[in-house]
């Protein structure tokens, strides 16, 4: 049995806890704040309670797989998930609407026909099949194995151009992408607004995250009873159920090393607690950064991070009055002139409101970090646009909260949103491995491989607990 230490509550180093812990090791986990979840975070006031990071699940199978791995009860049994459907509504800047069906590639191409005009669907559907070759050739290497030590080959681009006339061309980004084979500014700004929910600008983002959309509607969009914050709650509690000791309010000021590998960490009181293993939950920047481990010879020991420079901003709606019975769940309002789209979540969930006669709504944005922003000002144009998706918002506003990225930065320790790994672009947009340059010490959560988002947190814990249980036998998840 080895003792484990684990750097923070958020979902990906509670899903290593949690298989490490089967696995008959000691594990402890030391929190810098009074809660776990990390990101996965919620705000509550008269009644109303808002999730305040991810609102949807994608790829719940990540999650059925950790508690199969880590107890008898299954995930539908501590949490109640509800496909969404329509997935979304997007409403877009002509003032264009569509509802794309949950999981339904002939019924997403027959809505886009009869919203956009024929041959829409049929361009997005083309699209979706090179989109799919995408994701067959990278799926394994960037969700499911660690991370190769010779990243060099998910340096390729893997989307393949279309075979006909001009575009063999090669495509780099995905903003070409949506100019040259969609051909539609609205598809094309359907194609954006993928990328920016998970942080990147479609202008810089490689051809291959044409996955984003595939992941996304061929899997489909989940909703958890209570909120996301409730999937939280019960990765926690699980944790529990397996005897990982957790322990709050404890930041962690520095990686022990000894001999060249990592063998416990000191605690900002001064307390020395040493282990066979560490496993860091952690913004990897900000661990080097804060000197939290040491970096002795140069920015080239870093471990390689995502930089994608880009964060949320979030507002939290109070609303009197019920909410309208074609309401749906999640409407993206898009924006012209190539800027973030927002989007508004509205979960018909009794639990999220005082009663039946109230709704909460939660408004959120991509937003590039280098840029000063007034927060309350950028806020009152995201609930402008939202009034696309509101009938009568204004008029029924009771209070709103808005959350900063540095309210980010203080939640989670860095004021950027990681995304998920993406091949080509050099390998500019792949995170750190889960193995650190430091022996012992690993890296995982949505700044470490496979990257961001709640089921690459998932993943990540499984790869973590992988390497240390099976050692350098261990070639995957399976």
């Amino acid at each position: 049995m080895a003792r484990i230490v684990v750097i923070g509550a958020g979902l990906g180093a509670m899903a290593a806890a949690a298989r490490l812990a089967v696995a008959g090791h000691r594990v402890t986990v030391y929190e810098r704040g009074a809660t776990h979840g990390g990101a996965v975070g919620r705000y509550a006031r008269d009644g109303f309670a808002f999730d305040t990071g991810p609102g949807l699940l994608h790829l719940p199978a990540v999650y059925r797989d950790l508690f199969v791995k880590t107890g008898k009860e299954p995930l539908e049994r501590c949490v109640t998930l509800t496909q969404v459907d329509p997935a979304a509504r997007h409403v877009f800047a002509d003032g264009t609407r569509v509802d794309l069906p949950n999981a339904s590639r002939a019924g997403t191409v027959a809505a886009l026909d009869a919203a956009l005009g024929a041959g829409a669907g049929e361009r997005w559907g083309d699209f979706l099949t090179r989109a799919r070759e995408a994701w067959d050739r990278t799926r394994r290497p960037l969700l499911e194995e660690p991370q190769p030590a010779d990243p060099a080959p998910l340096a390729r681009e893997p989307y393949p151009a279309p075979k006909a006339g001009l575009l063999r061309r090669p495509t780099r980004t995905l903003a070409q992408v949506g100019a040259r084979e969609l051909r539609d500014p609205r598809l094309a700004a359907l194609l954006d607004a993928y990328a920016w929910s998970y942080g990147f600008d479609p202008a810089g983002a490689p051809a291959s995250a044409a996955v984003l959309p595939y992941m996304e509607q061929t899997f489909g969009s989940w909703y958890v009873a209570g909120g996301l914050r409730a999937l939280a709650d019960a990765v926690y509690e699980r944790c529990r159920k397996r005897r990982v000791e957790f322990v709050f309010d404890a930041p962690v000021e520095d990686v022990l090393e000894k001999d060249g590998r990592a063998v416990g960490v000191r605690l900002a009181g001064g307390e020395e607690v040493t282990a066979d293993h560490v496993v860091s939950g952690a913004p990897v920047p900000a661990l080097y950064r804060e000197h939290v481990v040491a970096w002795e010879r140069g920015d080239a020991d870093v471990p390689r991070h995502q930089a994608l420079g880009t964060s949320r901003m979030t507002v939290c709606l109070a609303l009197r009055g019920a909410r309208e019975a074609d309401a749906v769940h999640r409407t993206v309002v898009h924006a012209d002139g190539g800027r973030p789209a927002v989007t508004v979540l509205r979960p018909d969930d009794p639990a999220l409101r005082p009663d039946a006669d109230h709704e909460a709504v939660t408004v959120t944005a991509t937003v590039r970090t280098d840029r000063e922003r007034d927060g309350e000002a950028f806020a009152g144009l995201m609930v402008e646009a939202a009034g696309r998706a509101v009938p009568d918002l204004r008029e029924r506003l009771l209070w709103r909260h808005v959350r900063t990225p540095e309210d980010v930065r203080r939640d989670t320790g860095a004021a950027e949103v990681p995304g998920p790994a993406l091949a080509g672009a050099d390998g500019r947009l792949l995170p750190a491995g889960n193995r650190s340059p430091l022996p012992g010490l690993y890296f995982a959560g949505g700044w470490s491989h496979p990257g961001g988002g709640l089921a690459h947190a998932g993943m990540s814990g499984a790869l973590v607990a992988g390497l240390i249980v099976e050692g350098a036998d261990f070639r995957g998840s399976r």
